[in-house]
């Protein structure tokens, strides 16, 4: 019954994310698809923060580098051992220059794992609130969590 529950909080979130994010897409394209992975993470009961190396992709370009700063507020029990995200980045024009996504980025998750797990989150922020970040498929992770809430992403021209 409790991974019951887990589920059904993980896919209502991940919906109610998805209906924000349409909204907030009205006027932009997706201009490419950023990815991130991480290593172990500890949820500290209200909150944790995740250190990641993205990756931005979009057809034509070069690859552009980032790393990410994910700061959750909120339910975070858990260890996790391995993270990956993925991302359809939507922006209001398909001109993008190198760093260009950087910047503060806000929106929603919920994931739980017992060995492998799934997770889903949805952001919206950078130059002047211009991109969001839609999930692609789910985050997947190996460890054993259960998480929600509200998270930040903090998103730095770089490597990893």
């Amino acid at each position: 019954m409790r991974r019951l529950s887990t589920f059904l909080t993980v896919a209502s979130t991940a919906l109610i994310a998805t209906a924000v994010l349409a909204h907030a897409q009205s006027g932009r394209t997706q201009v490419g698809v950023l990815e991130c992975r991480g290593g172990p993470n500890v949820g500290m009961i209200v909150g944790s923060v995740t250190n990641l190396g993205c990756v931005f992709r979009s057809q034509g370009r070069p690859d552009d580098l980032y790393t990410a700063r994910i700061t959750k507020i909120g339910v975070d029990l858990g260890i996790t051992t391995e993270t990956a995200l993925s991302w359809a980045v939507f922006a209001p024009t398909v001109q993008l220059g190198s760093g260009d996504l950087a910047g503060n980025y806000a929106g929603v998750n919920a994931s739980a794992a017992v060995g492998v797990g799934l997770g889903a989150n949805a952001m919206i922020g950078g130059s002047q609130n211009s991109f969001a970040l839609q999930p692609l498929s789910v985050q997947g992770q190996t460890g054993l969590s259960v998480a929600g809430g509200v998270q930040s992403l903090e998103l730095r021209p770089g490597r990893f």
